[in-house]
C-alpha cells in the first residue's frame, strides 16, 4: 500500500469560495479518481498530548490518501481532477508539506 499524506496551512485571506472550492475539488477527487482506497481530512488536535514536539511550523490540517501501490498514486497524481485539486489547493494554501510512503512489513 502507498500512503500520500499532505500537511498542510491554508493562508489567513481564503475567502469562503475559495475554501468551498477547494472542499469540493478534494471531494470530487475522493470519489471519482478510481486508484483512491481511501481519502481523509483532518484537523490538529486543539490541545495536544505533552509528547508533541514543539518549536515546528504548525501545519492545522492533514489530508491522508490511500493507494494499492505506487502506480495508483501517479494514476492520482496525473488525474484531470487532481490538476484541479493541485490548483486550487496552490491558490489557497499558504504552506505545505507533502509526503509519500510505502508500508512496510510489520514483524
Amino acid at each position: 500500500m502507498t500512503f500520500h499524506l499532505v500537511l498542510f496551512r491554508p493562508r489567513h485571506d481564503v475567502t469562503d469560495a475559495e475554501r468551498q472550492g477547494l472542499l469540493d475539488a478534494m471531494r470530487a477527487a475522493a470519489q471519482d479518481i478510481p486508484s483512491v482506497r481511501r481519502f481523509e481530512i483532518g484537523e490538529r488536535v486543539a490541545n495536544p498530548p505533552q509528547y508533541v514536539l514543539s518549536g515546528f511550523p504548525d501545519f492545522p490540517y492533514v489530508a491522508w490518501l490511500e493507494f494499492e501501490d505506487e502506480a495508483g498514486l501517479h494514476a492520482y497524481l496525473s488525474h484531470p481532477l487532481h490538476v484541479d485539486l493541485g490548483r486550487r489547493f496552490n491558490e489557497t494554501a499558504e504552506a505545505a508539506l507533502i509526503y509519500d510512503f510505502n508500508s512496510c512489513a510489520m514483524r
